[in-house]
């Protein structure tokens, strides 16, 4: 990999720009490095395609069946990383609600009670998914109650 400082007074901050063919393990890895919190997303669609999702695009994202699932307003796409790893970038308005789920708080729509002391939430895409007791005091703090 060739690497390329330019250094300079006319630059306020750093940035940076990878060229390259295709998004490999390395690149994901210094993609990862460099990303702060609010970060875009890398997520894959069913043809393979690579799409670049914003945080405010992103509805929930959840682990099912071992793959981490990024639902938008009305499409879902896959991630190769881990929810955690997605967690960071995402930023505040993102809270985890149970082991395998994140969702945007500025998308909820409404919460019912639901089984032994937990809450189903649901989102404005018509997304649910219950907030687990490990999480649940976390969630309640947020809303004020």
């Amino acid at each position: 990999m060739k690497v390329n400082v330019d250094i300079s007074s006319e630059y306020k901050e750093p940035y940076a720009v990878i060229y390259t063919n295709e998004v490999t393990e390395d690149i994901q890895r210094i993609i990862d490095m460099f990303g702060s919190k609010d970060s875009p997303v890398i997520a894959l669609q069913s043809n393979g395609d690579m799409i670049i999702l914003q945080p405010s695009e992103i509805y929930m994202v959840r682990v099912e069946n071992g793959e981490t699932i990024i639902y938008t307003e009305k499409r879902i796409y896959r991630s190769r990383k881990r929810l955690y790893e997605i967690g960071h970038q995402l930023g505040r308005q993102f809270m985890q609600i149970s082991k395998s789920t994140l969702v945007n708080l500025s998308y909820m729509d409404s919460i019912e009670p639901g089984f032994s002391g937990t809450l189903l939430l649901k989102l404005k895409n018509g997304c649910k998914d219950y907030v687990s007791r490990t999480y649940l005091s976390e969630f309640k703090k947020y809303l004020g109650l």
